[in-house]
Order: C-alpha cells, then sequence, then structure tokens
C-alpha cells in the first residue's frame, strides 16, 4: 500500500490533523507526516502540546504508530520530495493561506511546499483543509487556481445536519469529509438520507 503525505501548517485546527493521523493509524494506512514550526507553535497554544521535545506522535497520543514516518519539515531529503516517490496523495491539514499561497504560486521552500509541487505535477490526489475567515480576495483566487488544476478544497466548516452535539463530533465530521476526497472508508459521521418526513414520490 502506497502511503499517503500528511501535513500541518500553522493554521488553527490542530485537532483536524491529530484526528485524521488517528484514523489512518487505526486503518494502518502508512503515513509520511511533515509538521511546521508554525504549527508546532499552533499545536502547543491549542492543545498544551510541546512538540519541541521527546516523541511527537506519543504525546498526540496516535495509537499504532509504527506506519506513521515524521519528517522535518527543511529536509528536502526526503524521500517525499521527489516526484518518483510514490505516494497514494497529499493532505494539509489545517492549511495556512501562507502555505496555500506558496503551493499556488508552485514555490519550495520547505519540505510541504515541495511535496505539495510533487503531488501536483505527478497528477495525484491533493486535498487542502484551510481554516481563515474571513477570507479575502487573494485567499478566494489561489483556491480557485487551485482547484482548476484539480487540487481538492475541503474549508474546515463543520456542519450540524446530522445533529452534532460536541465538539468532537464536529471534528469528526470535518476529518471525515477529509477521508471521503481521499477514497477511504469510515464513519465518522452519519450519512445523509433525506428528511424523514419526506413522503414518497
Amino acid at each position: 500500500m502506497k502511503p499517503y503525505i500528511v501535513a500541518m501548517t500553522g493554521a488553527s485546527g490542530s485537532v483536524y490533523g491529530i484526528r485524521l493521523l488517528e484514523v489512518l493509524a487505526e486503518q494502518k494506512i502508512p503515513v509520511e507526516f511533515v509538521i511546521s514550526d508554525t504549527a508546532k507553535i499552533v499545536m502547543k497554544e491549542e492543545l498544551g502540546v510541546e512538540a519541541g521535545e521527546g516523541d511527537l506522535l506519543t504525546k498526540l497520543g496516535i495509537g499504532d504508530a509504527n506506519k506513521i514516518h515524521l519528517h522535518d519539515f527543511k529536509d528536502f531529503t526526503a524521500p517525499i520530495a521527489s516526484g518518483s516517490y510514490p505516494t497514494e496523495g497529499m493532505v494539509v491539514i489545517p492549511c495556512s493561506m501562507g502555505t496555500l499561497g506558496a503551493i499556488a504560486s508552485g514555490l519550495s521552500q520547505n519540505l510541504i511546499h515541495r511535496a505539495a509541487d510533487c503531488t501536483i505535477k505527478e497528477g495525484r490526489k491533493l486535498i487542502l483543509v484551510p481554516r481563515e475567515t474571513p477570507l479575502s480576495a487573494i485567499h478566494l483566487e489561489n483556491m480557485l487556481k487551485l482547484s482548476r488544476l484539480g487540487v481538492r478544497i475541503v474549508p474546515a466548516m463543520p456542519a450540524f445536519y446530522s445533529g452534532q452535539q460536541s465538539i468532537q463530533e464536529l471534528i469528526d465530521f470535518m476529518v471525515g469529509k477529509t477521508l471521503d476526497q481521499m477514497g477511504i472508508p469510515h464513519a465518522l459521521y452519519p450519512r445523509w438520507v433525506g428528511s424523514p418526513s419526506r413522503s414518497p414520490e
């Protein structure tokens, strides 16, 4: 099984990336994981996790992390820095607008940018989960540019139609929507099957 690249950047929403890693570990799907320095700062602010010391995956409480390989986000010698390294695709969750803009511009200032560039040029799945509000015209134009290239934009916009009552359910909804784009089966949120009051035709 080819791995998925999962990257976390400095937008709010560290819980989304961590939950995705948990689900992939549970399903024993191999992952090439990259986290930016800014994402580590956000993680400390949001979750109180010090990413700089000790084993990060253990601190995040990822159960079976044997198939998750952590890369330094400045390491351009990592295998995912080359399009010749086979992967199923890449997810950036959460995705900062700085990262989204760099990807849209074809910049490769770090391993996350470079891996995304390789994913696009090789015609593989690239899924971005941006978390920002309000959105400027620059943000929207960058997303439109990437969407036209086939990049899947999955904004962190939880829905409530399935009766979500807790923060965890809202997190699972967004991660489930991301897994849908990855083509990975899950049961993180109930599917919409129509209104129970709707009468048959």
